[in-house]
This record gives structure tokens, C-alpha cells and sequence, in this order.
């Protein structure tokens, strides 16, 4: 598809049009947006990382606008969004910031305005980056980064993603829980206590299992409301040390959110996806994607999955003995990629650094 810049037309509907209209007409087409991406067959040792919902905060994109690109970035997601998501970013309100379908394309969007300043700061570490990965919907930017999607069809194909995921969230009250257990704790044995606890309330087909494998005994637990509370007040017993409920709106990474697969299949479909150039690993097995079609079988699947974050890091950083390990940059809002590497390999952490998305003025 080629790129240009977006009618007046496409600005009255964007908010509603599917993709399917969206690309029938050639004058109302995605605007063209330049991301900073590695070389091909990089020679380097650099390996980037891109933060998912949860991350963002007020005033994240502070300064970045004087990067190249960086307006172009936010003027192309204006566009696509049709609201104002820098205004948004920058003052909020919070409230607004943190519902899903705003957060996803925020965080989405400063991911990749950090790299345009790690470019700026570090140019050798965008040139020879040889890896990339990205927790939920750091995915897609670090697709984009690698150049397996455009900015512009990743960000609609993002925008789609979090309204349907909003939409699954509503059907039913769910959420998800950050635990920490002790070494005998046993996750899959707690969330089939925590089911059967939902029976007993009479609720059909309760949902509860592990969402995201953060680090050796780091886990976050999704399901049904009533589930999660069971673990919160049975959190001793099942040997957990804390257990903490996130600020999101559903079970994410669960069979919850089976009804918003199809508006992403969908999407994805109409997208382009190429190979990426360099490694990027999926939430799904933690394994590198191999094809096109493997790109797009991924991030839906990925939707009704557990995040293997975990094990997608010991992909990324095995190393024989004596072999050295690569610089590391989180790039976006947060350093929580940074605490789970240092909890899967203290080595490899050692040359993290942190890629704010806020910046000086001047």
C-alpha cells in the first residue's frame, strides 16, 4: 500500500471506518511516517526492548518533539486516532490516559520517539541492534522498529487491538493480579483453587490463570474479579508474597479476551507484514518470528495467551561461557523491563540502560 498523506475526508470518519472502506479508496490512505530502523545483517551487539500497557504516565513525550521524526509521528497519530495523543500524553488527564484504548497507542507511539532520541544519543545503537522484543503491545513497535510493519498501519492495527480489548473487558468484571510467590508455590494448582472457588458462586466457565511469566516466581494472574480476589485473601496460604491487583480493565492474556481476535485478525490481514529485519521474539513462545504469516498467527494468538517474557529473555541472552553480552536499552515509558531482566540474568542487566520518553526543552 502506498503511503500518503491523509484527505480531510478520512479525518471526518476515521474514528469509525473500517479497514476495509479505510482501504478501498486511494485518497484515504495512512500518512507516511519515517522510524528509525537497524541496519540489515547487523554486526553489532544491541538489543532493544519495548515496554506494554501499564508503563505510561502524564507527561510522557516531554521534549521528544525535537527529534526527527518525532512530530511527524504524533501528526500521523492524530490523524489515525482522531484525538490529540501528544495534548493527551503530556497533560493527561490520568484518567483518560489509562483506559486502554488511549494508553495502548500511547505507549506505542513514545516507545518509538525514545528510539529516535537513542538514535539522536547513540546512533551505533540503532544501527547494529541484531534483537528486539516487546511486552503486549510493545510487540508492534518493536515489529515497526525491525521493519516487519509501517508506523502508520501498526498504529491503526494498535488502535484496533485496544478498542476490541476494551470491549472484551466490559462483558464481564475481571482484572489481573502481579504476584510474587515463594519457590513452592504452585500458580496453576492456586488459579484451579481460585475456579473452583468461582463454581462454588455459581459462575459458568470461570477464567483465572497465569498471564504473564515475568521473572522466576514473578507472575501476573487474570481472570474473573471473584477469582482474583480468592487469591488476594488466600495469598499466604498459597505461598505468595504479595499480590497485588494492576490498574488495568480486564483479563488480558486470557480467554477473556477471546471476542477481540477477530477485529485484530482481521486487521492484520489487511496490513502489510514483512519478515523481520532482525530478531524479534514473540510473547507467545518466546521464539523468534520466522514469516510473515508467523507474524500475523502470533499477535492474535497472543491476545488469548500467556506473555512468556520470561523465557523470550533467556532466548535473547543465552550465551556460551566466556561470550559476551549485548548492551540493552528499554526503550519507552518505565524501567519494569529492566527489573525483570535483572531477576532473569544478573549478567546480561549489567548493561542495561533506560531510553526515557521525556527529554529537555532546549
Amino acid at each position: 500500500v502506498s503511503l500518503a498523506v491523509l484527505t480531510s475526508r478520512y479525518n471526518r470518519v476515521c474514528r469509525n471506518v473500517s479497514m476495509e472502506t479505510f482501504y478501498s479508496s486511494p485518497e484515504s490512505q495512512l500518512p507516511a511516517v519515517k522510524v528509525r530502523r537497524p541496519r540489515k545483517d547487523p554486526s553489532g551487539h544491541s538489543v532493544l526492548l519495548f515496554p506494554g500497557q501499564g508503563s505510561q504516565f502524564v507527561g510522557m513525550g516531554k521534549g521528544l518533539t525535537k527529534y526527527p521524526n518525532v512530530k511527524e509521528m504524533f501528526s500521523a497519530a492524530q490523524e489515525i486516532l482522531g484525538y490529540d495523543l501528544l495534548t493527551l500524553c503530556l497533560e493527561g488527564p490520568e484518567k483518560e490516559l489509562l483506559k486502554t484504548v488511549h494508553c495502548q497507542p500511547a505507549v506505542f507511539v513514545t516507545s518509538l520517539a525514545a528510539v529516535e532520541k537513542l538514535h539522536h544519543e547513540n546512533p551505533k545503537a540503532i544501527e547494529t541492534c541484531a534483537a528486539a522484543a516487546g511486552f503486549s503491545v510493545g510487540e508492534f513497535a518493536a515489529l515497526v522498529f525491525a521493519g516487519a510493519m509501517n508506523f502508520s498501519e501498526a498504529l491503526y492495527a494498535v488502535k484496533v487491538r485496544a478498542e476490541a480489548m476494551q470491549k472484551a473487558s466490559e462483558l464481564v468484571p475481571s482484572g489481573m493480579l502481579s504476584v510474587v510467590g515463594r519457590p513452592q508455590a504452585h500458580y496453576k494448582y492456586a488459579c484451579l483453587q481460585a475456579r473452583e472457588h468461582c463454581k462454588s458462586l455459581g459462575i459458568e466457565d470461570p477464567v483465572c490463570s497465569v498471564a504473564n511469566y515475568l521473572f522466576p516466581d514473578g507472575r501476573v494472574i487474570a481472570g474473573h474479579k471473584q477469582a482474583l480476589d480468592f487469591l488476594q485473601q488466600n495469598s499466604r496460604r498459597l505461598e505468595f508474597i504479595r499480590a497485588k491487583p494492576l490498574p488495568v480493565s480486564g483479563a488480558f492474556h486470557t480467554e477473556l479476551m477471546a471476542s477481540a481476535t477477530k477485529p485484530l485478525r482481521e486487521v492484520l490481514q489487511q496490513v502489510e507484514v514483512r519478515r523481520p529485519d532482525i530478531r524479534v521474539y514473540s510473547n507467545v513462545d518466546g521464539k523468534r518470528y520466522m514469516s510473515e504469516s508467523h507474524v500475523r498467527k502470533q499477535l492474535v494468538k497472543q491476545l488469548v495467551s500467556p506473555v512468556k517474557w520470561e523465557q523470550a529473555l533467556h532466548e535473547i541472552y543465552e550465551r556460551s561461557q566466556g561470550e559476551s553480552f549485548p548492551q540493552t536499552f528499554e526503550v519507552g515509558p518505565g524501567r519494569q523491563l529492566g527489573v525483570t531482566l535483572q531477576k532473569c540474568n544478573r549478567k546480561a542487566s549489567q548493561l542495561y540502560a533506560h531510553v526515557d520518553v521525556t527529554a529537555s526543552e532546549k
